[in-house]
């Protein structure tokens, strides 16, 4: 299934120094995995990390999630590391590239990792500045919003509406969106505030991102319904296509459904959210 077509309700960080994570990881029901060899993991542990992933990703199947390779930024000691030690690896679907401030950083990851499709975290001020120029990079799959990092940069304050955070995940959905990428929001700190993770993924559902990262297995869940269409939504957007159909035998151009106009718009949202549910169907088939 095509990155473009299949669904990212939820894409889950493992550590890549995690054993025991990354085992259990395969009974997770999460649409794709971030292994990371950034952030989740202490410099003293990288290159064991590095090694641990490597026989992991040759040795275990990790099913139909996305497994994507999260490396250290190519200006640090371990970046070139990760890239060449991974660059033909066939457990690794794509890498992701920390703070990437302009589409030059996935140049040069490129370079290293050719033939790989590439991933790109906004997490800085630089990089949704250049959402639009990084979106359009040809070799570009996905955009994942880094909310920790971007907020710290900004000097923004933790608010439960995410006001200050706003016009820049506005920014970057705009450019995935103008470039046809996949967009992931950033995650939510509380793992076990439940209803603050569904309030703030709602928020991100309805700005309009294709799922959320999340930072445990408990989230999943969460996220996996959010970012599905609900039952409600599947029978709308089926009496929707069926009242656009009998508009259009009787030669009428809209419409009427429950006292709201119906256009050719609608309709194509109406196919779309069914295209979602039957993505979600297929790759649990998968999974069966």
């Amino acid at each position: 299934m095509s990155p473009d077509k299949r669904p990212f309700r939820s894409v889950l960080y493992i550590p890549g120094s995690a054993a025991r994570a990354l085992q259990k990881a395969v009974e997770v029901a999460a649409d794709a995995l971030i292994l990371d060899l950034e952030d989740a993991v202490a410099v003293d542990e990288k290159d064991a990390a590095r090694s641990l992933l490597a026989k992991v990703l040759t040795e275990q199947d990790f099913g139909a999630r996305v497994r994507l390779l999260r490396i250290n930024g190519l200006d640090t000691v371990w970046g070139r590391r990760d890239a060449e030690a991974f660059a033909g690896h066939p457990g690794v679907d794509a890498v992701l590239l920390p703070k990437v401030s302009g589409p030059e950083d996935l140049d040069a990851v490129q370079a290293l990792m050719p033939g790989k499709p590439v991933w790109a975290m906004l997490e800085t001020a630089k990089g949704c500045l250049n959402a639009a120029a990084i979106a359009a990079h040809p070799g570009l799959q996905g955009l994942v919003m880094g909310t920790n990092d971007l907020a710290r940069d900004l000097g923004s304050r933790a608010r439960a509406d995410r006001m200050p955070l706003l016009a820049s995940l506005g920014q970057c959905l705009l450019a995935a969106r103008a470039h046809g990428r996949v967009i992931i929001d950033g995650v939510y700190n509380a793992f076990r505030d439940e209803a603050g993770l569904r309030a703030e993924a709602e928020q991100g559902r309805d700005m309009g991102f294709d799922g959320k990262s999340l930072i445990h297995p408990a989230q999943v869940g969460i996220a996996n319904a959010v970012f599905a269409p609900s039952s409600d939504d599947l029978a709308l957007a089926r009496r929707q296509i069926e009242a656009f159909a009998a508009a259009q035998k009787e030669r009428r151009g809209v419409a009427v459904l429950d006292g709201r106009i119906v256009e050719n718009l609608h309709i194509v949202t109406a196919r779309q959210t069914l295209a979602r549910a039957e993505a979600i169907a297929a790759m649990n088939r998968q999974e069966a």
